[in-house]
């Protein structure tokens, strides 16, 4: 038997997963003779290893537990931040490389050659007196799997929701627990790993909005695939990476930025796509005399942008997310089909600007009064929510059948939704773009799509510079040239 093989219990003919307890967790780590390691906790307790304390065996597996919570023996232990901050990704890092070469340096390997050292890492700020801030943290694990291996990292952040210091505790600890028994017992499935991150747990407790696998356990994993996996899933409601295919936390790109946002199929992304990014950038950042190092762009794909027949394409999502991280682009991806609910989202994190470039079949639906049914005030309030703080739609033209270009001042809206849009219309909210060319009006990421599975002419000028050549030489989708 594998020394990390999972259980599996018999019911009737077939063999099926049992979910241990914390206690059982715990100890079965405890009993495993091969696994060894650290614990360092900061900001709500020693709320994970304690369940290793308390299971018993303990010492097998807890080489030291520590909590620096004195800032002064916190950054002489692990120095100081730039930003002073100390419920970071980067402290979470230097804690796990810290405690690492630590152990690496004490626990003689010589007198343990069977070993499979960890160290387990946590910065955690719970909710504050006043109840205002719920509280977030970082969680991490570097672990091996065999001796001497290369480590593998994990690393997770986290947003309470509970409402009590105490529960949020004791909710860290039983996450820690299932964090260090999935990596052990689990690292071969990873969507395995991330569901079983919340056993014993309620999502209305913790949101999982950031996670990142590293280290030869995790070559061929994707961290974009695992974000799109928190979506999916219901552990977050939004996820975004950058350029590199890491996933980034949203508060970490959104904090008190000015946002521009675009949302699109990307099926794939055009010379449109990026012209409407440019010119409604050009024209955000002019308008406000915004610093455009203060200004966030998102690419946004939601959810019911990527289902085909029913379900998630994977690949397909990855073709997309290539293209888009080839131009440079933060991809977010994002289980909000109205408006109103994406920029509710980023008021979370900014009072800043706001603004989202669209098409003109995007604003139509905006103003259908058959998306809003279950909100109490309808339509008004879906627009008062999208229109806060004086949000601005970039609108994109477009040419309809008779080629007459249609824009912010000839669309047709419901007639008593009219004075509606007049209002954000007469407002500046809703501000045409004009510097296009008319002969792309004809461009749509479906027809270019179609072109290049069929292997026909006159598709790549359509295209961003060096995006044709990547479809090529990667077959992306479908593409048999």
């Amino acid at each position: 038997m594998n020394t990390f093989e999972e259980d599996l219990v018999l019911e009737g003919d077939r063999m099926i997963e049992h979910q241990p307890s914390i206690s059982d967790k715990s100890l079965r780590i405890n009993l495993n003779h091969n696994i060894y390691g650290t614990f360092s906790e900061i900001g709500a307790g020693q709320e994970t290893v304690r369940h290793f304390f308390r299971a018993g065996g303990s010492s097998r597996t807890i080489a030291k537990a520590m909590s620096a919570y004195d800032k002064s023996f916190s950054d002489a232990i692990y120095t100081v931040e730039k930003d002073g901050r100390y419920v970071t990704e980067s402290r979470l890092i230097k804690m796990l490389d810290y405690e690492t070469r630590k152990i690496e340096e004490r626990i003689p390997r010589e007198d343990n050659p069977t070993k499979t050292f960890f160290s387990y890492a946590n910065t955690v700020a719970t909710i504050d007196y006043a109840k205002k801030n719920k509280g977030h943290g970082w969680v991490g694990l570097k672990f091996q799997s065999k001796p001497n291996e290369s480590y593998s990292t994990i690393i997770l952040h986290i947003q309470f929701k509970e409402t009590d210091s105490k529960l949020q505790q004791e909710t860290l600890g039983i996450l820690g627990v299932n964090l260090i028994y999935g990596a052990y017992y689990q690292h071969h499935d990873t969507k395995k790993l991330i569901h079983s991150l919340y056993d014993h747990l309620d999502k209305d407790q913790v949101e999982i909005d950031s996670i990142n696998f590293s280290g030869p356990l995790f070559k061929n994993i994707d961290n974009r695939l695992m974000s799109l996996f928190l979506v999916k899933n219901g552990m977050t409601q939004a996820v975004m990476f950058g350029p590199d295919g890491q996933s980034k936390l949203p508060a970490n790109v959104l904090y008190r930025k000015n946002i521009l946002a675009l949302r699109g199929s990307f099926r794939p992304v055009t010379i449109v796509n990026m012209n409407m990014y440019k010119k409604s950038m050009d024209s955000f950042v002019s308008e406000n005399n915004l610093d455009p190092h203060d200004t966030t762009v998102v690419f946004e794909i939601t959810l019911s942008n990527l289902l085909m027949e029913g379900k998630i394409d994977e690949i397909d999502f990855l073709h997309r997310a290539d293209l888009l991280c080839s131009l440079g682009q933060t991809v977010m991806i994002s289980c909000f089909q109205e408006y109103y609910k994406l920029t509710e989202y980023f008021a979370h994190y900014t009072n800043e600007k706001v603004a989202l470039a669209m098409g003109v079949s995007s604003l139509l639906n905006i103003f259908e009064e058959k998306y809003y049914y279950n909100l109490t005030g309808g339509i008004l309030e879906a627009l008062g929510k999208l229109f806060r703080n004086q949000m601005k739609i970039y609108l994109y033209p477009v040419k309809d059948e008779n080629g007459n270009i249609i824009n912010s001042t000839n669309l047709k809206v419901d007639l008593h939704i009219k004075e509606l849009y007049k209002y954000f219309k007469k407002n500046n909210q809703i501000v045409d773009i004009k510097s296009y060319e008319e002969k792309n009006l004809d461009i749509f990421s479906r027809d270019v799509l179609k072109l290049l599975q069929q292997n026909e002419n006159g598709w790549e000028d359509k295209l961003p510079d060096g995006v044709s050549k990547m479809i090529k030489e990667k077959h992306l989708f479908g593409y048999k040239g």
